[in-house]
């Protein structure tokens, strides 16, 4: 405030640190609330059908419009599931087809929308801080083996998982990211289990990145 510099361009660069801590600081009052509704058993879920291919395909579609294309992009597929037949026959082969709005590729749940959302935002934004130049992909599959579940999964082709971290991933303040707090996936499990769900991260098998992934249960299809 003693120091304001003449030049606009100065003037510009220190008004988005400014931006960009209060948007920390938003992040990080929002994070701790969220905590102690979990903690006190007042996490509240606001039930409601809407279509998860839509939901994925504007974000997607949000961030590589914003984002540099040529340092790393967003990919979305969608798989259909290995179907099992009255029979206990499993189809040989998992068919693969672009996701098209409105066709029968679409997925309908019933979920909080919002509370989906901040998981997936929670973990594509964790993917892209630790992949500076490549791929995020996501993927979507239904899977009737288990029961009716739609399966997400976040790949990245980042630093992958610190090891010594990996039992206690989900656990709150684990992290091993400059500036994190370790609240995001802490958060992001509870939301999924409070759907029925499940979450888990492996670090991928070719040695690049890491993979997260979540299972909803499939009551409307």
């Amino acid at each position: 405030m003693k120091n304001i510099p003449d030049r606009k361009e100065d003037l510009i660069n220190i008004i988005k640190i400014i931006n960009r801590n209060a948007k920390k600081l938003i992040q990080l009052t929002s994070d701790i609330l969220d905590v102690t509704k979990i903690e006190t058993n007042n996490l509240k879920l606001n039930m409601e059908v809407f279509n998860l291919d839509d939901l994925i395909s504007d974000i997607v579609e949000d961030y590589n419009n914003q984002a540099d294309k040529d340092a790393l992009k967003l990919k979305y597929e969608f798989l259909y599931c290995k179907i099992i037949d009255d029979d206990n026959n499993i189809e040989p082969k998992i068919k693969e087809e672009p996701t098209k709005r409105g066709t029968k590729g679409s997925i309908y749940i019933l979920a909080d929308k919002t509370r989906i959302t901040q998981v997936l935002f929670n973990l594509i934004n964790n993917a892209i801080k630790f992949t500076t130049k490549g791929i995020v992909k996501i993927t979507v599959e239904l899977k009737y083996d288990d029961g009716k579940k739609v399966h997400i999964s976040i790949k990245d082709t980042g630093s992958g998982i610190d090891l010594s971290i990996i039992p206690h991933l989900f656990s709150k303040f684990t992290t091993k990211s400059k500036g994190g707090t370790g609240l995001g996936l802490y958060i992001s499990k509870n939301i999924i289990e409070a759907h029925g769900g499940k979450i888990w991260a492996e670090n991928n098998t070719n040695g690049k990145g890491a993979t997260f992934s979540f299972s909803l249960p499939l009551t409307i299809q």
